[in-house]
């Protein structure tokens, strides 16, 4: 498995960066893009390092619908898309209203794309996972939010997702924003796949402080056993620098590439 950071809040050197996340992803026969910012940052880094999306992705997925996740879409088309059904819907912030929902409507991205929409896992290939909606089973992940639907009612972003990917009796795990808690992620990604085994954990993990959630989550992730984790984008520097302490992490950057066997 072959993971590319096309899109990141921070730049490695010479590539570019906006708050948003983007991967490209190659296992098997498989290349799937997982998420595409909110601009063409990821067109821009991927042909820096010499991928044609055009050509290799065989498969997009989108981990949810907010702006910064989904945006960059408009920048690419013509391909096999997979989210859940309510990816589309308008949201907002509490604080001052603003939206944060994508800016494509659903009928737009149906004219672009072969969408697929889907609560229930998908099993994308042999070896590769879309949860689909995730149980929300701890106490101490998804509590609050701080959004809103268009009706004005508490959005908890039922649409966050994540990808699973099999490697042997192991899997990695792949999340966008990690709305949903990122344990509970995992714990679902062990139930679907029949695989209790987390080799790796990437991606937002939206923790902003470093309370209890955060270190629940590490104590979690000892428990678990994890060699590798790479929580990045929404992870904010309070969780980021608990998460140095206990697993010596590095900071995740766009033109890095994570390969797992």
């Amino acid at each position: 498995m072959k993971l590319t950071v096309l899109t990141e809040n921070v730049a490695g050197s010479k590539f570019y960066a906006e708050h948003g996340l983007s991967y490209f992803i190659e296992h098997e026969e498989i290349s799937i893009l997982f998420d595409a910012g909110h601009s063409n940052i990821f067109v821009r880094n991927a042909e820096k390092m010499g991928i044609d999306l055009l050509e290799k992705v065989d498969q997009i997925v989108l981990s949810h619908g907010h702006w910064d996740h989904g945006n960059g879409l408009k920048y690419i088309q013509n391909k096999p898309l997979l989210t859940h059904p309510k990816s589309f819907i308008k949201r907002y912030r509490k604080t001052d209203r603003t939206p944060l929902g994508l800016s494509m409507l659903k009928e737009e991205i149906e004219y672009q794309f072969i969408l697929t929409t889907s609560k229930i896992p998908v099993q994308i290939s042999n070896h590769i996972w879309y949860l689909g909606e995730i149980p929300r089973l701890t106490d101490f992940e998804s509590q609050v939010t701080p959004f809103i639907n268009e009706n004005g009612d508490d959005d908890f972003v039922p649409d966050d997702s994540a990808l699973a990917f099999i490697l042997g009796e192991s899997i990695v795990i792949v999340s966008g924003c990690s709305h949903s808690g990122i344990c509970n992620i995992c714990e679902y990604a062990k139930k679907v796949t029949g695989i209790n085994k987390i080799h790796a954990v990437i991606g937002g993990f939206h923790l902003k402080h470093n309370n209890r959630q955060t270190k629940e989550t590490i104590h979690y992730f000892h428990n678990e056993n994890i060699q590798h984790l790479h929580p990045s984008h929404c992870t904010e520097l309070p969780a980021l620098a608990a998460f140095h302490d206990q697993f010596k992490i590095s900071q995740l950057k766009t033109g890095q590439i994570l390969e797992f066997l």
